[in-house]
């Protein structure tokens, strides 16, 4: 009987860790991409940038999910009095009235406006911003979903992520935020060295990725320090910012050591440091030809 008892706790705890949220690149992708807005949208609204990022990612799937990929709903926002596009998708019932917007920025902003503008969720606003524990609690008893684990599933997200650190924000990168109010880009950004950077796809060049990203493509090939007319390869780096002097704090005491194939310049995009920068580093003059196995000071 004793050992009935045993082997089904062991059982419980079992599923009940295999239930947990793990970590996932596509949630953090997720994360790096939408960061500034959270803030921004918390800054102007007072919602935790925490709540905001994972019910997001939460609700859209990462941005993978039909409702988001068709209608950019990244909430879950059902129609309810709107006058704007809709799309149609089974949830509770089949075939419900959910709202559609134009981009991602917008879906942001209508789910903001959502929480601000009613009062089944006033109550959330007299928590603090760091409440992000209350604030989750609060939501699902507001009724904002029928997930009976839909609290203890944003506050794992929160932890696992360390979400919690955006609350305390009080600025963000106006530049990033733009670039996603101006509209979705096609590309996945991702965020590395306090910059941004895109992959290339095959036939891209500087100016097919400058009229995605909106920014001139001068100045994009002068930030990977590249001419202008280049054409990329699929897989490079496009850094979509000055990049930096020194790798991130991380790599106080990291060395690269070089692999066949790598230039000074593959590895200056690789960490985000100046090509001129990286040689200064290691006392190097422009001129030195690497080898397989030089090591490479990054700070």
């Amino acid at each position: 009987m004793k050992r009935t008892f045993v082997a089904v706790a062991l059982l419980l705890v079992s599923l009940c860790a295999g239930a947990q949220i793990k970590w996932n690149q596509r949630y953090q992708e997720y994360f790096d991409q939408y960061k500034d807005v959270a803030i921004q949208q918390m800054l102007r609204y007072k919602i935790p940038a925490s709540i905001t990022l994972a019910q997001g990612v939460f609700e859209s799937g990462a941005g993978q999910s039909e409702l988001t990929r068709r209608g950019n709903n990244h909430f879950g926002i059902k129609c309810h009095g709107w006058t704007g596009r809709t799309t149609y998708h089974d949830d509770d019932a089949r075939n419900e009235c959910f709202r559609a917007y134009g981009t991602a920025y917008e879906s942001f902003e209508d789910h903001s406006k959502f929480l601000t503008g009613s009062r089944r969720y006033s109550p959330l606003f007299l928590l603090k911003q760091t409440d992000y524990k209350g604030w989750a609690r609060g939501l699902k008893e507001c009724g904002y979903a029928t997930n009976p684990q839909y609290a203890q599933k944003l506050i794992e997200i929160i932890q696992l992520y360390k979400l919690y650190q955006y609350d305390t924000a009080t600025s963000y990168d106006h530049f990033y935020a733009e670039r996603i109010q101006q509209g979705d880009v096609r590309y996945q950004i991702h965020e590395f060295n306090q910059n941004y950077y895109v992959i290339a796809r095959r036939g891209d060049t500087f100016r097919t990725i400058a009229d995605e990203v909106g920014i001139s493509y001068r100045k994009l090939a002068q930030y990977n320090e590249r001419d202008k007319r280049d054409v990329l390869e699929e897989g490079d780096i496009v850094f979509l910012k000055k990049k930096r002097t020194k790798a991130p704090k991380s790599y106080k005491d990291h060395l690269h050591y070089v692999k066949a194939g790598e230039s000074m310049y593959s590895i200056s995009q690789k960490y985000g440091i100046r090509l001129k920068s990286l040689y200064k580093l290691n006392h190097l003059s422009p001129y030195y030809q690497i080898r397989v196995g030089d090591a490479l000071r990054l700070r």
